[in-house]
């Protein structure tokens, strides 16, 4: 049963003290905590997704330099390999001219020889034909 007294009144002012002290102990302190920490944890939310903006930028930026650096790559390896193409052409085609400028001097001896051969060979042909002849017939001439 529930009966009303003084004690009621004093009871009641009594939770009432209490909520107010409690809420400036307590309650008040610990709702700033968690809005600061809320607060926090917003900040660093956003910090995190600028890093995440800021590494997928940097890293398409990246991958865009290293497609340059690589065609630039690509672009002097050609062009280094088509000049080293045509300087090697070019030196083939002098020692081809000097082999063939060799060749023909050296044809060109071959055929003096052999000219100059053949006019001592035509000199000597009658007296190699005498002799061979006396030779045959087994009696000199």
């Amino acid at each position: 049963m529930i009966t009303v007294d003084i004690t009621m009144p004093i009871h009641i002012l009594n939770i009432l003290f209490l909520i107010v002290v409690l809420n400036a102990v307590l309650y008040r302190p610990v709702r700033r905590i968690l809005a600061e920490r809320k607060q926090k944890i917003s900040d660093m939310s956003n910090e995190i997704e600028t890093f995440h903006k800021n590494a997928k930028l940097r890293s398409e930026e990246f991958d865009g330099k290293l497609r340059d650096a690589r065609r630039k790559a690509k672009h002097e390896f050609d062009s280094a390999r088509s000049e080293a193409q045509a300087s090697g052409a070019e030196t083939l085609q002098k020692i081809r001219e000097q082999s063939d400028a060799a060749k023909a001097e050296q044809l060109r001896l071959v055929a003096s020889e052999v000219q100059s051969a053949e006019q001592t060979l035509k000199g000597q042909m009658e007296s190699f034909a005498t002799e061979m002849a006396g030779k045959v017939l087994g009696r000199a001439l």
